[in-house]
């Protein structure tokens, strides 16, 4: 396993500053004796926490770990410095950021390589804190994106000096590129990095917690890669329906396991335990995690912070940007034991190909070293309190969409609409309300909110075919060309709701909807560490009403680039006046 890398911080209380750079290099991601990888990562300067060694120009995919203090903003001057054309095949059939504004191409295309070069070139980014709590302008807008020597170009919101304020609880984000139409793209070919942010305040992130600290907690990103002889990346650039979306795929599956950037990599670990605050950051793949003697483990933590008590289990699903805060420990183990962790979930979700056993059945090894053992303390009966939330606004029912084509899916859509249609999300600052993400498709679906963490609430059987022929027959098939006619669907449900899973009971900013159920999330649009919201009272330290807003889509980044992403608004009636 790669050292863990992580931004030096400045000794400054007022706020820690930072100059990251996205560029183009290699890096050795299959085993030694294989070609190097030609990758995009972000850099800068960065200090080695074990040695405190501070290195002037570091760059890697992922990249450097962030850590940050709950209440001490962040700036980052995020510079693009990607100035050769785009490795992968960039598809302006879709709705896209269109650098060079050449418009939609009409059939027939030409074949990747070379493609469209006035798609190829100037390669578009924007950077996305995923979970945290942050102002519009800050958030990654799939809009607001910025080319090589561009820091601000057309509207105004569009900025490459960001702010995070950090005033959520602490937990684990990520932050990675989130341009449109071509998030797939970049977060392939390398741009992605954890951010953690901590809370001296708090007792399990003191200076004395019983959690493991130092060496002995790691951030993983676990993501699924193809790869050609040559070591470069192999992503798909045929489209499944060829003569609407020459390159788009409706999901990428690799056939190898990355974790920190290395294919299968083997952790040397103390007879001790470790805290793992892991990531699913692969385009499409779930991963359901075990270990190879049936070992179980502890979950801590989920996408927003803290759970309100310890979960031990055999097994965790974890979808695409989820995030998992896990203990485990080694220390019953017998040193030169070699330990496998597992995955079992089929590819895609839940009614795909189970994993070979003997490839992406498999996700990294642990091999025990002959040190002493060291018992780990026993943990807090609580972790964290977490207030119930009260339904007082509306209650929204939308559906998650499927358009096929004559040869495959041509498009996901949210609630049927396209992202270029009126905004239809428009919560009250301050309201909590209830989404009952109905899922129409024969998939499972990440669906990730900006701005705000939730709560899940219950998810439950319905009568999928009844409701879609129903819901067809008001709406019409969509993509629809006005504004989406609601359907309850209460009348539909089967059985009784299932209340979420212990594991699952904590804040998330990251939902698994599966196919034939109902999934109901309880949001307030309100900062994550109030505990009492008012409707129409703004508490967030910033206007969350100000331009240009913020957005909810699935997770499955090749369905987020052909439109399964919406805009929302948070209105901000005060501001108004």
């Amino acid at each position: 396993m790669p050292t863990v890398v992580k931004h030096s911080i400045s000794c400054k209380i007022k706020s820690h500053d930072y100059n990251v750079t996205v560029s183009q290099f290699t890096q050795q991601i299959l085993p030694e004796g294989f070609p190097e990888t030609t990758v995009w990562g972000y850099g800068g300067k960065v200090r080695i926490p074990e040695t405190d060694e501070i290195i002037p120009d570091f760059k890697s995919t992922p990249g450097p770990t962030f850590e940050a203090k709950r209440h001490i903003p962040i700036n980052v001057q995020w510079s693009n410095n990607l100035t050769e054309p785009h490795p992968l095949a960039v598809d302006p059939t879709l709705h896209w950021a269109d650098p060079n504004k050449m418009g939609m191409p009409m059939p027939p295309f030409p074949t990747f390589p070379s493609g469209f070069p006035l798609a190829q070139s100037p390669v578009p980014m924007v950077p996305h804190l995923h979970g945290g709590e942050i102002e519009s302008s800050s958030d990654g807008y799939p809009e607001a994106w910025f080319t090589a020597g561009e820091a601000e170009i057309g509207p105004a919101f569009v900025k490459s000096l960001y702010h995070y304020v950090n005033e959520q609880e602490p937990t684990t984000m990520w932050y990675h590129d989130h341009t449109l139409g071509m998030t797939r793209l970049n977060v392939m070919m390398g741009l992605a990095g954890f951010y953690l942010l901590r809370d001296p305040q708090n007792h399990l992130d003191e200076k004395h917690s019983v959690l493991p600290q130092g060496k002995y907690e790691i951030p993983m990103v676990i993501q699924d890669r193809s790869f050609f002889d040559d070591g470069s990346l192999a992503y798909p650039s045929n489209g499944l329906v060829p003569n609407v979306h020459p390159y788009w795929i409706p999901g990428f599956l690799g056939n190898t396991i990355m974790v920190n950037g290395k294919v299968w990599p083997n952790l040397d670990v103390e007879p001790r335990q470790y805290r793992f605050r892991i990531l699913n950051g692969s385009n499409d793949r779930f991963y359901n995690m075990a270990f190879s003697n049936q070992m179980p483990f502890v979950q801590i933590g989920t996408d927003g912070g803290y759970l309100p008590k310890p979960v031990q289990l055999d097994s965790l699903l974890i979808a695409p940007s989820e995030r998992v805060d896990i203990l485990i420990d080694f220390s019953q183990l017998t040193p030169g034991t070699k330990l496998i962790m597992t995955n079992t979930a089929n590819a895609p979700f839940p009614n795909g190909n189970p994993p070979d056993p003997q490839t992406t059945g498999q996700i990294m090894q642990f091999t025990v070293l002959n040190k002493p053992a060291v018992v780990p303390p026993p943990l807090p009966k609580i972790l964290n309190i977490l207030y119930p939330l009260k339904r007082d606004s509306k209650k929204r029912t939308l559906t998650l969409n499927l358009v096929l084509g004559p040869t495959g899916p041509l498009e996901f859509l949210l609630d049927g609409q396209k992202w270029h249609m009126p905004t239809s999300e428009l919560p009250l600052v301050g309201s909590t309300e209830d989404w009952q993400i109905v899922n129409l498709t024969g998939g499972a679906h990440p669906i990730h909110i900006h701005l705000i963490q939730f709560r899940l609430i219950s998810r439950q059987g319905f009568l999928v075919n009844k409701y879609r022929s129903d819901w067809l027959a008001l709406n019409g098939e969509p993509p629809l060309d006005h504004p989406t006619k609601v359907l309850p669907v209460e009348p539909y449900l089967l059985d009784g709701p299932i209340n979420p899973p212990a594991h699952e009971n904590g804040w998330k900013d990251t939902i698994q909807a599966y196919p034939g159920q109902v999934t109901t999330i309880r949001i307030r649009f309100a900062p994550q560490a109030e505990v009492v919201s008012i409707p129409g009272i703004n508490q967030f330290p910033f206007n969350p009403a100000a331009e240009p807003g913020y957005v909810w889509h699935c997770h499955i980044l090749d369905h987020e680039d052909n439109d399964m992403m919406r805009p929302y608004e948070v209105r901000n009636p005060l501001e108004d006046c």
